[in-house]
């Protein structure tokens, strides 16, 4: 049966609706407190319990306001129409009255799977536009009790219901793992990178610095030691139409790499476009920035793209023989590199912070041997691969239920067309 065919009810025929309990001033300062979810604590599919406020509620109201496993918790300020359903991981616990509380009515309960449901409000509040103009058009956009139990939404067999479920659930799995991964990954990373700045690799016995503990044999210097020259980028305007010259912005630079996505681009002679392009192995300082941990964060130009040159809010620098760039744009991106420039910085009038090649050039930058450099950057290097592998992996898989998401409710995509494991958990199991 295809989406098309499936019949359609009003949600508030499926589902009792209920409504949450309201914060006060006498619930927050009463006993007897409970948790309770907001719309902070709702996401698409997901619930995030790792901040929970209480509010107290007496025992009586509990008992019609207490969450149950299975329930759909619907977002009515916010992301209107945000939906999850609860786990039951909390005995007693509430939610707040900027939440609606969907619970199958008891004849629906056997053709019911709520989770269908949720997939089914996602696709249609992100990719269909069908619920567009749900909310009330206030000041704060909502979604009444009203305007949701009116909402005519698909009714198909509850296996058919279960197969969706069980499909997108599937993705939706390979999804959480990849989310996992890349914060194991990128938690790997920063440990990684705190230990070979401290320690090194080599087991060398370690020394106080100005910049904390160090191998006794390396060298702390300031950078002008290290640079050959330091240069301003050009201010000349960028346009997103193709020209000559692309040109790197803030957005392009991210820890000791080139983002060469989002690229604009200029004209100009190329006599004045020499002194802007960028050479292998250049540094390409982030100058000024509201956000202080992108601050003087650095890349390492590597010939992509084709004769870059760089914006005027970014600084360039030219190395000398005998040190690494990757080493140093990987001790800059690191919390020791980023509290230093950090405690340097600049603050502007307009909230955001910067730099200056004045500052650049007094920053502290540990030295080891060169191929010690190279060592320590080839670490950090690989730790990046596996980083990039779980975002790539990640963003593929988000793909994947995007697209899966939309052709199952629009029907592209039956149910029978399917195949999930036999060993998949389903709701009615």
């Amino acid at each position: 049966m295809s989406a098309a065919r499936w019949p359609t009810r009003p949600l508030g025929e499926i589902f009792d609706i209920g409504a949450g309990k309201t914060m006060s001033a006498a619930a927050r300062a009463g006993d007897d407190k409970v948790p309770f979810l907001r719309t902070s604590n709702v996401f698409w599919d997901r619930l995030d319990l790792t901040s929970l406020d209480e509010m107290a509620v007496s025992s009586a109201e509990l008992r019609e306001k207490n969450l149950l496993p299975g329930d759909l918790l619907v977002c009515e300020g916010g992301e209107i129409g945000r939906a999850a359903i609860w786990d039951g991981s909390i005995e007693r616990i509430t939610f707040q009255n900027h939440i609606h509380r969907l619970r199958p009515k008891p004849d629906m309960a056997d053709q019911v799977d709520p989770r269908f449901y949720v997939f089914f409000l996602q696709s249609g509040f992100t990719q269909l536009g069908i619920f567009e103009g749900a909310g009330n058009k206030t000041t704060i956009p909502n979604l009444s009790r009203n305007r949701l139990a009116a909402f005519d939404v698909p009714f198909p067999p509850l296996a058919e219901q279960q197969a969706i479920v069980a499909a997108l659930g599937l993705v939706q799995e390979a999804i959480d793992v990849q989310v996992r991964s890349l914060k194991h990954a990128e938690m790997l990373r920063r440990r990684v990178m705190a230990d070979v700045f401290s320690k090194g690799i080599r087991g060398e016995q370690t020394c106080e610095s100005e910049i904390g503990d160090i191998p006794k044999i390396w060298d702390v210097v300031e950078f002008r030691e290290i640079r050959q020259d330091l240069r301003y980028g050009t201010s000349t305007r960028c346009t997103l139409e193709p020209a000559t010259y692309p040109v790197l912005r803030i957005p392009n630079i991210l820890s000791a790499r080139i983002d060469p996505t989002e690229l604009k681009y200029c004209d100009m002679a190329s006599e004045e476009a020499e002194r802007y392009t960028l050479a292998d192995g250049d540094l390409i300082f982030i100058r000024t920035n509201g956000v202080i941990e992108r601050l003087g964060l650095c890349a390492v130009y590597r010939g992509t793209p084709e004769k870059a040159l760089f914006a005027s809010y970014l600084i360039r620098a030219r190395l000398l023989p005998g040190v690494d760039p990757d080493f140093v744009a990987y001790f800059f991106g690191s919390d020791v590199g980023i509290h230093l420039i950090s405690s340097r910085a600049t603050p502007a009038a307009d909230g955001k912070y910067n730099l200056n090649s004045g500052i650049i050039d007094s920053l502290l930058v540990p030295i080891p041997p060169l191929p010690e450099q190279e060592e320590i950057a080839a670490v950090i290097r690989a730790c990046d691969q596996k980083t990039e592998l779980h975002r790539r992996k990640l963003a593929v898989l988000q793909e994947i239920f995007q697209r899966l998401l939309r052709d199952l409710m629009t029907g592209k995509v039956t149910s029978d067309q399917l195949v999930v494991p036999a060993d998949v958990n389903r709701s009615a199991a």
